[in-house]
C-alpha cells in the first residue's frame, strides 16, 4: 500500500506563495513515485485533517519563522505524527540566526562577526547613537537582515552609512530582531544535506552567480541568477565546504534534510551565512537542482525514512504529551470552516 503523505505549506508568513510552489512541487513529485499525496495549507483545519486522513508523514514546506522555528514541529511532536526534518527544539536552534551563529562559533566554525539588536532598544536609546556604534565596531559593509526568516526578505547589504537607517527599517518590516554582521565576499554556495540510513551526505554543491544581491527576485524568478551543479571551485575548498556543512548538520541534528549557505573566500575560508531548515523545493530552488541528478527517488527516501523514524517527539516532550488529547474535538475543528486544499 502506497504511503499517505501530507505536505503542508502556505500559512501566513511573507514568504506564503514560495511555500506553496515547494508543496505543489514536491507533491507532484512523490505523486510520480507512486505515493499518495495531500497538500494541505496551514490553518485552523490542520489538526483536523490530520486526525481524520491519519498520514503516514507529514512533511512540512511552510517557510519562514511559522515553518521553522520549531512550532509546527513542535505541533506534530504533541499529536504523535511522524514529519521530516528536524524536531522542534533542533528546528529552533537553527533558524534563529544569532543563536545559530553562536553555536557555529562554539563549535569552531567560520561566521561573520555580528551583532544582534531589538526594535525597541533604538526606541528606548535613540537610533543616531546605535547606528554610529555599529560603524565605527564593526565596520563597513554590513549586512543587515532579520533574524529569523528566509529569501533574503528585509535583507540590505550597507556601504554608505547613510544608507543604514533605511536597512534597518526594511530589516523591522520583517521582525523585531536585526542582525547586523560584517559583509564578506567570496563565491556564494548552497550545499544540500541529507541524512539516510544514518549517512550524512551532501548532495552535488551549487554555485549561484547573480548581479547584486541575491534576493527574493533572483531567487524565484527565472534568468536573474546563473546556477552552476557542481560547483567551479578547487576541489580542497569543495571538499572543505562538504565538511563545514557536513558538521553544522550533525551539530544541529537536522535530521532527513537541511540547505547550508556558505561563502567561500579566494583562500578557502568557508564562511557559514545560513541554515535552512526546511528548504524551498521550487522549479528554480537550489536543494531541487544538487538533488536533480538522483531524480525523485531521493525524496522517496527522504519520507521513507521519516514514516520508519516513527513520530518524534523531542526531548522535551513527555510521551504522553504527545497523544491527542482525548477531550479534544477534531470536529470542532473541521466544522469551523471550509478546508483549503492546495493540490
Amino acid at each position: 500500500m502506497a504511503l499517505k503523505v501530507a505536505i503542508v505549506a502556505g500559512g501566513l508568513a511573507h514568504e506564503r506563495d514560495v511555500s506553496i510552489r515547494s508543496g505543489r512541487r514536491v507533491a507532484q513529485t512523490l505523486r510520480d513515485e507512486g505515493m499518495d499525496v495531500q497538500v494541505w495549507d496551514l490553518d485552523s483545519h490542520l489538526i483536523g485533517r490530520i486526525a481524520e486522513w491519519v498520514p503516514d508523514v507529514v512533511w512540512p514546506l511552510v517557510h519562514g519563522a511559522d515553518g521553522e522555528d520549531g512550532s509546527l514541529q513542535d505541533l506534530f511532536g504533541l499529536l504523535g505524527v511522524p514529519f521530516v526534518g528536524a524536531d522542534g527544539h533542533q528546528a529552533r536552534l537553527a533558524s534563529h540566526k544569532p543563536t545559530a551563529k553562536a553555536l557555529m562559533r562554539a563549535v569552531g566554525l567560520a561566521t561573520p562577526p555580528w551583532v544582534t539588536l531589538r526594535q525597541s532598544l533604538f526606541r528606548q536609546v535613540g537610533a543616531k547613537g546605535v547606528l554610529e556604534a555599529i560603524v565605527a565596531t564593526i565596520g563597513l559593509p554590513v549586512v543587515v537582515k532579520p533574524a529569523d526568516g528566509g529569501s533574503a526578505l528585509g535583507v540590505s547589504v550597507v556601504r554608505d552609512a547613510a544608507k543604514l537607517p533605511e536597512a534597518m527599517v526594511n530589516c523591522f518590516a520583517y521582525s523585531d530582531e536585526a542582525l547586523i554582521e560584517a559583509h564578506v565576499t567570496g563565491t556564494e554556495i548552497a550545499a544540500s544535506v541529507v541524512q539516510l540510513d544514518g549517512e550524512t551526505r551532501v548532495l552535488p554543491l551549487v554555485e549561484i552567480e547573480t548581479e547584486g544581491l541575491y534576493d527574493y527576485d533572483a531567487r524565484y524568478n527565472a534568468g536573474r541568477s546563473e546556477y552552476f551543479v557542481p560547483a567551479r571551485l578547487p576541489e580542497a575548498h569543495a571538499e572543505a565546504v562538504r565538511a563545514a556543512v557536513t558538521k553544522v548538520h550533525e551539530t544541529f541534528a537536522l535530521g532527513d534534510l537541511s540547505r547550508v549557505d556558505v561563502l567561500v573566500s579566494p583562500d578557502g575560508v568557508v564562511w557559514i551565512i545560513d541554515i535552512n531548515v526546511a528548504p524551498g523545493m521550487t522549479e528554480t530552488s537550489l536543494f531541487p537542482q544538487a538533488a536533480a541528478s538522483e531524480g525523485g527517488r531521493i525524496y522517496v527516501d527522504i519520507v521513507e525514512r521519516a514514516a520508519a523514524r516513527g513520530p518524534s517527539r523531542g526531548a522535551g516532550i513527555s510521551p504522553d504529551l504527545a497523544r491527542p488529547v482525548p477531550s479534544l474535538s477534531f470536529g470542532d475543528f473541521a466544522a469551523m470552516n471550509e478546508p483549503n486544499d492546495l493540490c
